[in-house]
């Protein structure tokens, strides 16, 4: 079975405000092994960032000015994940970006359901996990995944990580580290680091003393208001990242 996770970033959290995506990345997965036939693409949104979005991807308009647009990749990226079964956490999220990208370019292009299988690993974790929290990070901690070279969200370094996650979860430890088959079926095979050198070059946003001094105002704002604020602890809904 031919298998892509599959990681999106984008300008915010809701296509139905008009945000875009930004960046994806995608692993083939062959016999659950790691083919190394990865797809990774930055893409110009035509729209601004959210407040906040540009600080977890470290992604900037200026930097993604010359990369193409959607329209420009689509084809590409179809043929890529085209029959396979995609492998996404918090799938609803990136499958209604995609789904909506695909729509501004006309009816005959479809929905991603229509070429593709898509499992949710956010779902199979809440079904293993009730009541714990089942973000990407928080499952690398619990399963023993190391992420350590994950300092922002991108999109295949993010997707390299959640393979890790995704064998961890259908079938356990032994199968970690993508090693030769030969490895494999003895039970030896030894974690691999990630191959950062292989990652597209990406920007790195730094807040300034006058930018986080309005962050702190805006939180304190929030919680005189609502008593709290969702920074103030992860939760569930963190696993969009």
């Amino acid at each position: 079975m031919r298998q892509i996770i599959l990681d999106t970033e984008t300008t915010g959290l809701e296509w139905r405000k008009g945000n875009r995506i930004v960046e994806i990345g995608c692993v083939e997965l062959l016999k659950r092994r790691p083919s190394g036939n990865n797809y990774h693409q930055y893409i110009k949104p035509d729209c601004e960032f959210e407040q906040g979005a540009q600080e977890v991807t470290g992604l900037t308009l200026e930097f993604l000015a010359d990369k193409p647009v959607f329209a420009q990749i689509a084809d590409e990226f179809l043929a890529f994940i085209d029959g396979a079964e995609l492998i996404i956490h918090n799938a609803a999220f990136d499958i209604g970006f995609l789904d909506n990208e695909l729509s501004l370019l006309g009816d005959h292009y479809g929905k991603i359901g229509d070429r593709c299988t898509v499992v949710d690993t956010l779902r199979m974790a809440r079904e293993r996990y009730p009541g714990q929290r089942n973000s990407l990070d928080a499952l690398c901690r619990r399963l023993g995944v190391d992420n350590a070279h994950r300092q922002l969200h991108g999109g295949l370094l993010d997707a390299q990580i959640l393979g890790d996650v995704y064998i961890a979860l259908t079938s356990g430890q032994e199968e970690i580290g993508f090693g030769s088959g030969d490895e494999a079926q003895t039970g030896t095979a030894h974690a691999q680091a990630f191959d950062t050198s292989r990652l597209l070059p990406r920007p790195r946003v730094v807040a300034t003393a006058s930018e986080l001094e309005a962050h702190a105002a805006r939180l304190a704002k929030l919680r005189k208001k609502a008593g709290h604020a969702i920074w103030d602890g992860e939760t569930e809904e963190e696993a969009v990242a």
